[in-house]
């Protein structure tokens, strides 16, 4: 698909931190921003995905785990980011759009689960203990986010809250 007729990007998507039980931390390397790592991140490709089913596809196409296999554990952490898309990526959304809604997801994996990257959107994967991590991300809303790890990991229904970035 050219970039002419590709549709443009919905400001609304997700951060999943994928994680071991020790909290050791899934981190991407950006195929086109190589050196800057990151957790999966991705937007919904149409405005009636639900924000689940969105991590659940992103998941999979950056990573080629499967976020509902047995013995992995999705969890919406009811928390979600809100912040200005930088002026690099500005070209993918409808113009006038500047700020994006990020929900935030935890998905525990058991450790030695195999990734598949996608070689269009990451060139290397590896997986650090929470708080190396968090120093890792290039992201401060992802930074933030493998920092929380610890208290996020269990599901707890709650309201959403949101930080503005």
């Amino acid at each position: 698909m050219s970039l002419e007729s590709r549709p443009f990007k919905i400001p609304e998507s997700v951060l999943v931190v994928i994680h071991t039980p020790a909290l050791d931390v899934l981190l991407l390397s950006r195929a086109d921003w190589p050196d800057h790592w990151q957790s999966v991140t991705g937007s919904k490709d149409w405005a009636h995905e639900t924000f689940e089913d969105a991590a659940v596809r992103e998941v999979h196409e950056e990573t080629g785990i499967d976020a509902r296999a047995p013995g992995h554990v999705l969890t919406d952490w009811h928390f979600e980011n809100d912040y200005p898309i930088w002026p690099r990526w500005r070209h993918r959304y409808t113009s006038g759009v500047l700020r994006n809604r990020e929900r935030v997801w935890g998905l525990c994996v058991p450790a030695g689960t195999p990734v598949l990257l996608s070689p269009r959107e990451h060139l290397a994967a590896r997986w650090l203990p929470w708080q190396e991590a968090a120093a890792c991300c290039f992201s401060q809303s992802n930074a933030q986010a493998c920092l929380d790890l610890p208290q996020r990991r269990v599901g707890v229904n709650r309201s959403v809250q949101v930080r503005r970035w």
